[in-house]
């Protein structure tokens, strides 16, 4: 199976908003303050992943 690698012009784009939790409720991350904005950018993410128990 071939895959189709699908190239778009600047043009042709769309912004995408992101939504994250702060201060107790969702809001776009643009109207946050510059400070919320960096710690955003600098955060890592993780993948949990299943363990066995162990017996």
């Amino acid at each position: 199976m071939e895959t189709k690698t699908i190239v778009l012009s600047n043009e042709e784009r769309t912004p995408c908003e992101v939504w994250s939790r702060v201060m107790g409720y969702h809001r776009p991350v643009s109207f946050w303050n510059p400070g919320k904005q960096s710690e955003h950018s600098e955060r890592k993410y993780f993948v949990a992943t299943e363990k066995k128990a162990v017996q």
